[in-house]
């Protein structure tokens, strides 16, 4: 039985019934993101099954929210209009809910997802460059991950070895690099108490707070 909605003329009742089914903010937000390819959306929001993603996106279309052509998934004008509305919705909750119960939702493969997309590939060697992530406190399949850079190319990230000699490797519980990369703890800091521990490539060790850029929330802190 499909639910009959608010049953108000209030516009806000009426933008609720469009948006608030689960997961459709999450998906606009991963489009405006840069994803445009089932398999690269369904990658940022790792939590959703391909056939509840496959449904939702049918739905998301049949609304206006998004158009699908041979190239993809993308936004409709009308969805665009959204996107600094749901920012400064993300920005508020960033600001007002504590962090802690934040940090109570982790998730390796969000994160790195998610770090992977903002790396600035300007301060990378002009040559293959790999980094591999370790989360010491996970489990095996949720605990390696390769970050590739190439020039001229977009990062890649692999949760299987690529077989490439690995130049940086940094090693940290889940819940540091999180707080981190949200802009919940200085990575400095974390770096000088041994709490996220790097190895390899001297340079690309020292410029890692230049290259992994934070998330865009972490300024308003």
């Amino acid at each position: 039985m499909s639910d009959p909605g608010y049953n108000q003329f209030c516009p806000v009742a009426k933008a609720c019934e469009l948006l608030q089914p689960r997961w459709t903010l999450l998906i606009l937000c991963e489009m405006w993101s840069g994803s445009t390819r089932f398999n690269d959306i369904h990658r940022g929001v790792p939590g959703m099954s391909p056939t509840l993603l496959s449904r939702r996106l049918k739905e998301m279309q049949a609304n206006g929210l998004i158009d699908h052509d041979d190239e993809g998934y993308r936004p409709t004008a009308t969805a665009r209009k959204l996107e600094p509305i749901i920012h400064a919705l993300g920005q508020w909750a960033h600001e007002n809910i504590d962090c802690e119960v934040s940090l109570q939702d982790l998730d390796s493969r969000l994160l790195m997802w998610n770090v992977r997309r903002k790396i600035d590939l300007r301060l990378f060697p002009a040559r293959r460059s790999v980094v591999q992530f370790i989360f010491s406190d996970q489990a095996p399949d949720m605990r390696y991950y390769w970050l590739i850079a190439r020039p001229g190319c977009e990062a890649d990230l692999c949760v299987n070895d690529p077989g490439f000699d690995v130049d940086l490797f940094v090693e940290s519980p889940l819940k540091t690099l999180t707080s981190v990369w949200m802009g919940w703890s200085p990575l400095r800091s974390a770096l000088d108490r041994g709490d996220i521990y790097l190895s390899g490539d001297a340079a690309l060790a020292a410029s890692i707070d230049r290259w992994m850029v934070l998330s865009s929330f972490a300024g308003a802190q």
